[in-house]
């Protein structure tokens, strides 16, 4: 029985399904999917409407030497494909992201680090690796910040974050999130926007990090 309380929001499931999400934030949600029975069962909801909705779309005329296109496509020369294993603390999606290796983390400070997975215009993606007892500074978001939890759990104002939990943090979020006794916290964590730290040191340090 899963032990899951935080789970991703059905319009978050409804853009992967028809893949209308930015990259990071598809991560997250395939990750979570990946941990989640009842999310599982929701996304597979969403795809067989969209499968429905296409199905009883009008046709629409093809561009001319499509079928010739895609026919050469199909005969070019493909490498296989790499696949990637779940490990005892990552699923396959993130997994893929390094690329079968292990996490290349850089200090934040206070024996918080970080491991980069994506960055471009539509937001980026991070492992995030939190001592026992040590806290993230305290922020809101100038946009939408998603947060898995990997490995040992976190709590902040809104509640506690074990391993399959996602939690969804908007503007209207002030926080600090601090990691539980017992193992470190690892989450994988997705923005489309900067944070915004609320104390001056972070703030001075953030291009640095990239946050």
């Amino acid at each position: 029985m899963s032990t899951i309380t935080h789970h991703a929001p059905d319009a978050l499931l409804a853009a992967y399904a028809s893949g209308n999400l930015p990259h990071s934030f598809a991560l997250v949600i395939a990750a979570h999917v990946s941990l989640c029975p009842e999310c599982r069962v929701a996304l597979a909801a969403h795809q067989a409407v969209g499968g429905t909705v296409l199905n009883a779309s009008a046709p629409v005329d093809l561009s001319e030497g499509l079928k010739s296109r895609v026919l050469a496509q199909l005969d070019a020369p493909q490498g296989p494909e790499p696949t990637y294993q779940r490990s005892s603390i990552f699923p396959g999606s993130i997994m893929a992201a390094l690329k079968g290796k292990p996490p290349r983390w850089k200090s934040l400070g206070m024996g918080v680090r970080q491991s980069l997975l994506s960055a471009d215009k539509s937001g980026s993606a991070r492992l995030l690796y939190i001592p026992p007892g040590r806290a993230v500074p305290d922020h809101s978001h100038n946009g939408l910040e998603l947060t898995l939890v990997l490995q040992g759990s976190f709590s902040d104002a809104t509640g506690t974050f074990g391993v399959g939990d996602l939690e969804v943090a908007d503007e209207d979020l002030d926080h600090q999130p601090i990691a539980d006794p017992g193992r470190p916290c690892i989450c994988l964590a997705a923005t489309d926007a900067p944070l915004r730290f609320n104390a001056f040191l972070p703030r001075l340090l953030q291009p640095l990090f990239g946050i």
